[in-house]
């Protein structure tokens, strides 16, 4: 069902059923203050009939002449039944009516009046005591006019139920066409994205309601979708430059290698050789595959120590950092021991620190580098400072998007992952990453730890 049947449906219903029991209430109620009216006017006309018929022994002829004139059409001798003490009709010619019944009577005289419906009428009786004894003195009226009124009533509330459900269910196909449309709209330009323009934003209503919101909402997953798209297609473009390179060098020693006979001495060099092209590869598939998988990360966080991660990385890169000319320094500048600790995962973090701090020994050239561990307004910074070359500021910007390199990288190996990675990782801990660089004077990447709870 579309929602325009839907909206339709609905409001056709909720009308209905107010409907319906509006005009139960208004039936009911107005059922009871005529059945009230019509009691009321046959309690005037049972003392009326009680006074003509009871006090005529004791009224003026002229006057008891001009009640009957005033009241005949009310006084009616076969709807009155004046009973007295022993239950007998002695006035009126309602004779023998079974609808009054000894308990009527006794109800007349224990409670000043009675009233009932009975038969298609309405009887009112009521307790009357003269000096010629007490009576109880009964009227009847047929009550055709009360039913017809009913009914009318009735096929009134019918009629207009009937009319108001007509009238809200083509007023809502109505309304649903002008609400629904800028919906309509949405679905007929989704309907012409293709691959090609799927970065093409829809144009936002600029209504402030939800569907503008859900205009805003889709634009959003288009641009993630088309960066998702872009990302892939530079995946494909970037991997397979990076690993020609060392498939390159392994084929190519390979090769001339098997072409004549070589020392143990050459055998070790090439086999060196080809292990670290292997290396290399295998490298760039664990950080491309972590990669991909960091918005899935669901590892359970566990307290880490920040500053033993910061040593294994020294243990590891130090011989590293020898071979280009270099060294690693760190300084521990923090008083309270707690701030280096904080949860998360540790080979994430540990592969997020490794990647600054090989960068920084890639791009060093022979000037030593310097991790300073310090704290500031409750939280832990690590500063990881080189010498080196620097990064232009028009690549700055950009450093950190994937497969994105420097242009000042010369012949330094590197995928332009690592940076990303990282970044990634820090995002997914709540760490803050800063970089400055200065060209020709040297980069310097600050990490702000989150604040301790």
């Amino acid at each position: 069902m579309t929602l325009r049947n839907r909206f339709t449906l609905i409001s056709s219903l909720s009308f209905g059923i107010v409907s319906i029991v509006t005009f139960v209430v208004i039936f009911f109620a107005y059922y009871d203050s005529t059945r009230i009216f019509y009691f009321e006017k046959l309690r005037n006309t049972a003392l009326i009939s009680a006074i003509y018929y009871l006090e005529k022994d004791e009224l003026p002829k002229d006057r008891h002449a001009q009640i009957k004139k005033e009241y005949n059409h009310l006084i009616q001798n076969n709807r009155v039944a004046v009973y007295n003490q022993n239950n007998e009709v002695t006035f009126g010619h309602n004779l023998n009516d079974t609808n009054i019944k000894l308990r009527h009577l006794q109800a007349a005289r224990t409670n000043k009046g009675v009233q009932f419906m009975s038969d298609n009428s309405f009887y009112y009786g009521i307790f009357y005591p003269d000096n010629q004894g007490d009576f109880v003195v009964f009227v009847k009226s047929s009550n055709d006019s009360f039913r017809s009124q009913m009914i009318r009533l009735s096929v009134i509330m019918l009629s207009v139920l009937v009319l108001g459900l007509l009238a809200i269910y083509f007023l809502s196909r109505y309304l649903s066409k002008i609400v629904y449309k800028p919906i309509s709209n949405v679905v007929e330009r989704i309907n012409t994205v293709d691959y090609n323009n799927i970065s093409t934003a829809i144009t936002t209503t600029n209504t402030h309601d939800e569907i503008e919101e859900l205009i805003k909402s889709y634009n959003k997953l288009l641009g993630r979708i088309s960066e998702s798209m872009l990302l892939q297609q530079n995946f494909i473009n970037y991997v397979s430059h990076e690993f020609k390179t060392p498939l390159a060098a392994i084929s190519g020693n390979l090769e001339v290698f098997a072409q004549k006979d070589r020392t143990p001495e050459e055998y070790k060099k090439v086999a060196k050789e080809s292990l670290d092209n292997v290396f290399e590869i295998e490298n760039i598939l664990n950080n491309l595959l972590l990669m991909s998988g960091m918005t899935k990360l669901e590892a359970s966080h566990k307290q880490v120590r920040v500053d033993e991660l910061i040593w294994k990385i020294y243990e590891k890169l130090e011989p590293q950092a020898r071979e280009k000319q270099s060294s690693i320094t760190i300084q521990l500048q923090v008083v309270n021991p707690v701030l280096l600790e904080m949860p998360g995962n540790e080979t994430l973090l540990y592969l997020a620190l490794y990647n600054i701090v090989e960068n920084a020994i890639k791009y060093s050239d022979a000037y030593p580098i310097a991790i300073t561990l310090s704290e500031n307004d409750g939280h832990l910074n690590i500063e990881v400072k080189d010498q080196g070359k620097g990064i232009p500021a028009d690549d700055l910007i950009k450093i950190t998007e994937t497969f994105y390199r420097g242009k000042n990288v010369d012949h330094i190996k590197g995928s332009g992952i690592g940076l990303s990675l990282s970044k990634s990782i820090f995002d997914h801990h709540h760490i803050v990453m800063k970089i400055d660089s200065v060209m020709n004077v040297g980069t310097s990447v600050l990490l702000e730890f989150p604040v301790h709870s």
